[in-house]
């Protein structure tokens, strides 16, 4: 990826928000939807922009206290909408396409936002390299007319981190942080009680200098990933003594390690090998 390129989708990006002249975007704080609202008030002005998170059980509380940081960072206007997808059965459910009814529930929210503010349009993190992705939220996008102006430029992953970085934006090397139902196998139900029990151990991870990890939730079964990098640390005998104790107190019988190491949408593997709905 040379300078020029890059400076050339930057440009592209900017083209596309000013042909919209106003947008709410989605914004969770993670790099993708940080580069999003922070491209779009530098070209369309604070008064062209609002920063929308949703908040519901399915979203770590450090996760949203780092969103509203950010918009505070970035001087942006921030709308919290809570929303209420833990209502919907199909969505407890916990089926391939959870994303597609938590996607839609944030969406039909921000309709009538952007239908009260005068708002022209939505707008996503999305990115290029997403579209080749599993992700059952691109459909709801779809459906409620929220443009992925990231994709539309042609912006990869890498690219909206470099990009980050360029406009010193703090979130240029922060991990993923997908929606805490993610870590909660296909075909088995979602519920408040389980995401919190991830979301502790996970605290309790990055605590003990595992930046970047996950906890996947197999019923009374925690299994951790971290990169490969981290296995050896992770396995010592004095981590792994505290690490048990601590899951065990968070209501977890047994404890194990992902020998293959973090793999980002790991859940998705089960598609990909046709075992049905991972229950």
């Amino acid at each position: 990826m040379t300078t020029q390129h890059l400076d050339d989708k930057l440009t592209a990006l900017r083209r596309i928000l000013v042909d919209l002249k106003s947008v709410a975007v989605a914004f969770s704080g993670g790099v993708d939807s940080t580069l999003v609202l922070k491209v779009a008030l530098d070209t369309l002005g604070r008064g062209g922009v609002v920063a929308v998170t949703g908040r519901s059980a399915s979203l770590g509380a450090d996760e949203f206290a780092e969103a509203c940081r950010l918009a505070e960072l970035l001087a942006a206007e921030h709308v919290v909408l809570d929303t209420d997808e833990f209502e919907n059965p199909a969505y407890l459910s916990n089926p391939q396409n959870r994303c597609y009814f938590c996607k839609t529930t944030l969406y039909t929210h921000l309709d009538r936002l952007v239908a009260e503010r005068g708002l022209a349009a939505i707008v996503n993190g999305i990115n290029a390299d997403d579209l080749s992705d599993y992700r059952p939220g691109i459909q709801a996008a779809r459906e409620h007319a929220v443009l992925c102006p990231l994709a539309k430029a042609g912006l990869t992953k890498v690219d909206v981190r470099e990009l980050s970085r360029r406009l010193g934006l703090p979130t240029f090397d922060k991990p993923a942080g997908p929606c805490l139902s993610s870590r909660v196998p296909y075909g088995e139900a979602i519920t408040p009680e389980k995401l919190r029990q991830i979301e502790a151990a996970e605290a309790f991870l990055h605590e003990l200098g595992f930046r970047e990890c996950r906890v996947r939730h197999h019923d009374n079964l925690a299994r951790i990933e971290v990169p490969p990098s981290g296995i050896d640390r992770l396995a010592r005998s004095d981590l792994r003594i505290r690490i048990e104790e601590r899951f065990r107190q968070l209501g977890f019988q047994y404890v194990t390690l992902d020998l293959r190491g973090f793999r980002s949408g790991s859940m998705n593997e089960v598609i990909t090998l046709g075992f049905g709905d991972g229950s």
